[in-house]
């Protein structure tokens, strides 16, 4: 029996697959794609903290050299700056998503994975020991557990019984890589259906189009002649669109696995929430969920901790993921440029201007604000920790760079040598630490500094000394195991 089989292999699949190999559990990943081509360019980036993520794991470097960064940040017409934000990347990253594929699939080639495409899973079953995936030639695996990455559609979300309630679609859009015979006007159109839009793509020679249906389309494949209909519809022309490489069509349903995490069976990206891509949330919330399930599914394969320390997983990711489709249905409503949204977006361009508006609205399009509930406590418990330009024993190093292996590190600002972590020294590197500056965090500002703070290989801080509901030697013992 295999320890985890991750089916899908999207940023999300991929993102878990290095998480765990890291950790020393090599997952089985299995794609239901031929190939590691993608058809189309697909979304278009992520924002702050995905990039910090990808920082935590020394390669975010890769996907900057490949991309723009960008204020990315917008609330209807308003563009949000984020450029005074407390964080290393205080920016977005425009970068299609088979720009992106590449560079996750050699990431995790080196931590040893490797993916086996045209693997079809059509079903699963599971017993309390374990879980088995059947594929389409029939052949069934078993593992310990079974990630579904496998995206909206989820096949393993619905043969583990895993409801997916939300809003049905109210509006469908286009998107597309064609050819074209008339050069297209610069810019989008707005009107009161949604955004419109021709660029030319780095060949320069195909267009990639985004329009928005005037009626709701079928399940049924997008065609050229939809295509068509919908250019006709906004511009009066389809400027001859011909060749197309890639048609799709997607829409504004917006739902929510119930649970993330259905006994041996867990939920991650699409397969766990799906939504309109306005704000550009959804590449960033699948690699937030694989960075906070990576570590604890590791360790509870490999008898560290107990199984019950998954379902931390639901607790933590469900709500954060709840925000971020509300924040995904606001910006839907507001794209629209009917007169009464119209002066919707006025208002709040205003509002937007404001610093505290504009902080709490831009800090949670980057997913800058995001605090698990860890109980009463200081204001880091729970939250980001910053990049901190640290002194050490060894030199200068960035907390990020303490991250680079996926291990939880505990920092000691205090007097050198007061820590000892003892029998969890094998599990939790201890570290002797200066740090002379402010501590800022996003949204709330500047917080009183720590002595000693415990942060988890996702990043987020899990014990504050002084700030924290239990004892030094329970928290590790909760997030690391017993002594």
């Amino acid at each position: 029996m295999g320890e985890v089989i991750v089916v899908g292999s999207g940023p999300a699949g991929m993102m878990l697959a290095g998480e765990l190999a890291l950790a020393g559990v090599v997952p089985t990943v299995v794609e239901r794609r031929t190939s590691a081509e993608l058809a189309g360019s697909r979304a278009g980036g992520f924002h702050s903290r995905t990039i910090e993520l990808l920082d935590q794991r020394g390669i975010a470097d890769r996907f900057l050299a490949a991309g723009r960064t960008a204020q990315t940040a917008r609330f209807g017409t308003s563009v949000l700056d984020i450029s005074d934000f407390p964080t290393r990347h205080p920016y977005g990253l425009a970068l299609f998503q088979n720009q992106i594929e590449p560079i996750l699939a050699g990431w995790i080639e080196e931590l040893g994975v490797h993916v086996e495409h045209g693997r079809d899973v059509t079903g699963l079953t599971q017993d309390e020991d374990g879980a088995e995936a059947v594929f389409a030639d029939g052949e069934i695996r078993r593992a310990a557990y079974v990630v579904g990455a496998d995206g909206g559609r989820s096949v393993i979300r619905k043969a583990a019984g895993i409801e997916f309630p939300g809003w049905d679609a109210t509006r469908s859009n286009l998107i597309a890589e064609v050819e074209v015979t008339e050069e297209p006007p610069a810019g989008f159109v707005q009107d009161e259906l949604g955004i419109h839009a021709l660029s030319l793509m780095e060949d320069g020679r195909r267009y990639r189009v985004v329009t928005t249906e005037r009626q709701l389309g079928g399940a049924e494949a997008a065609t050229l002649d939809d295509l068509s209909a919908a250019l006709i519809a906004v511009y009066g022309t389809d400027f001859g669109v011909h060749d197309p490489t890639w048609i799709s069509r997607f829409t504004d349903a917006t739902r929510q696995a119930a649970t993330y995490r259905a006994g041996r069976v867990l939920v991650v990206g699409d397969a766990a929430h799906i939504h309109y891509p306005a704000g550009g949330q959804g590449i960033g919330l699948g690699i937030q969920d694989a960075v906070n399930l990576g570590w604890k599914l590791a360790r509870v394969v490999t008898g560290t901790l107990p199984d019950s320390l998954l379902d931390t997983y639901h607790a933590e990711r469900h709500p954060a993921g709840a925000r971020a489709l509300d924040l995904s249905m606001a910006q839907t409503v507001l794209q629209r440029n009917d007169p009464r949204t119209a002066a919707l977006n006025g208002i709040l361009g205003d509002v937007m201007d404001t610093g505290a508006a504009r902080i709490e609205v831009a800090a949670r399009i980057h997913g800058l604000d995001v605090a698990y509930d860890l109980g009463e406590g200081h204001p880091l418990l729970g939250r980001r920790m910053p990049d901190l330009d640290l002194e050490t024993t060894a030199g200068p190093a960035r907390v990020f760079e303490l991250l680079h292996r996926g291990e939880p590190v505990l920092l000691n600002f205090a007097e050198p040598g007061r820590i000892d972590v003892g029998p969890w020294s094998d599990r939790v590197r201890a570290l002797d630490v200066r740090y002379s500056g402010a501590w800022e965090l996003p949204v709330l500002g500047e917080v009183p500094p720590p002595s000693v703070v415990i942060v988890r290989p996702d990043g987020h801080v899990a014990w504050v000394d002084a700030g924290a509901g239990e004892p030094l030697a329970a928290a590790l013992t909760r997030w690391f195991g017993r002594e």
